[in-house]
């Protein structure tokens, strides 16, 4: 926090610096002067009517009351990460719907609107990497009809958490009665330590399609029609991956799927049967398949968490990924 000479603590933002990262302390309420103090640092979204809002890296909103406010100032940007490879959220963000391809798909200005009968809230959402090319409600308008004509219910995926990332978007859907549905997290790391993992890679079998056993595994869908196997087979350099079963009518042990796109690796529906769990079979899937992209030049790991999925938090973070920003879904709540 800023202080003067004389050791005051002072507030040294205005609603000019909506836009930009701070660093705030307030007033806790009902705390009297030298009582306890909350501190928060996020983007400030907005400053209106009295009232503070910052967006914290994990996308959570807070509202503080310009009252309350005993301190503050502009910090730099998210620091750069300290272990992994160097990526921008744009350059992750292409990667990521490249390996996640919808079935059909439309420009509006620098947005894009993706769309694949429904199947998975990634591949039927907007992705927003830009000006839309119109104000924003009418860029809204938009794309509610654009899902509706569809019969389609109306998705913008924005990002929290990183230099780049799409705060103020997120605040505007939000204000504009958007909900937000569900959010998730993009860890990055390096591919090099994954090839090289103690696993039993013998057991994992490679292919560039998947098999009706590798689909019943996957277990994402009821009936995958020709949009869900035009999605999973969609990406540069496709792989799937594979661990028998005890028998054939049993099905795979585990599964995963690796898309290959120039320098990255991006790992999807890692999936183990949980009669084979805490068997390694997560990580020898993994390992396999970081081989295989590591003979096609890739150097970088990616792949998409949930918030609630802990255990794949925890399986993720001993590989070496670490969080490089949380992605949201925002539904517009009157679509059908």
């Amino acid at each position: 926090m800023e202080f003067t000479a004389g050791g005051r603590l002072e507030v040294r933002i205005t609603p000019a610096d909506v836009g930009r990262r701070v660093s705030v302390r307030q007033l806790n309420a009902g705390a009297e002067t030298g009582g306890k103090f909350t501190d928060t640092v996020g983007v400030l979204t907005s400053w209106n009517e009295g009232v503070v809002l910052i967006t914290r890296r994990d996308g959570q909103r807070v509202r503080i009351v310009e009252s309350s406010l005993v301190a503050g100032k502009v910090v730099p940007p998210a620091p750069a990460r300290r272990r992994g490879p160097a990526a921008s959220y744009a350059e992750l963000a292409r990667v990521s719907a490249r390996a996640w391809q919808p079935v059909e798909s439309e420009m509006l200005g620098e947005w894009e609107l993706r769309a694949a009968a429904g199947f998975t809230r990634r591949a039927n959402s907007v992705l927003p990497l830009g000006d839309p090319g119109r104000p924003l409600d009418e860029a809204l308008d938009h794309v509610r009809r654009w899902y509706a004509e569809r019969e389609l219910p109306a998705y913008i995926q924005t990002a929290t958490g990183a230099d780049g990332t799409q705060e103020l978007l997120s605040a505007e859907l939000e204000e504009r009665g958007w909900q937000r549905e569900a959010s998730a997290q993009l860890h990055i790391g390096a591919l090099a330590p994954l090839g090289d993992l103690e696993a039993e890679v013998e057991r994992v079998r490679l292919s560039r399609s998947y098999d009706d056993a590798w689909l019943r595994r996957y277990k994402r869908f009821g009936v995958p029609g020709p949009h869900v196997l035009k999605v999973l087979a969609s990406g540069p350099s496709v792989w799937f991956a594979s661990v028998p079963g005890a028998s054939p009518d049993a099905g795979p042990a585990a599964i995963g799927r690796c898309v290959v796109d120039g320098r990255w690796a991006g790992f999807m529906a890692v999936e183990v049967d949980p009669a084979h769990r805490r068997q390694g079979l997560a990580t020898a899937v993994m390992a396999a398949l970081s081989r295989q992209a590591l003979t096609e030049g890739a150097s970088a790991a990616w792949l998409q968490v949930e918030d609630d999925n802990e255990g794949a938090r925890a399986l993720y973070g001993g590989l070496g990924f670490a969080a490089h920003h949380t992605y949201h879904h925002y539904r517009y709540p009157s679509a059908r």
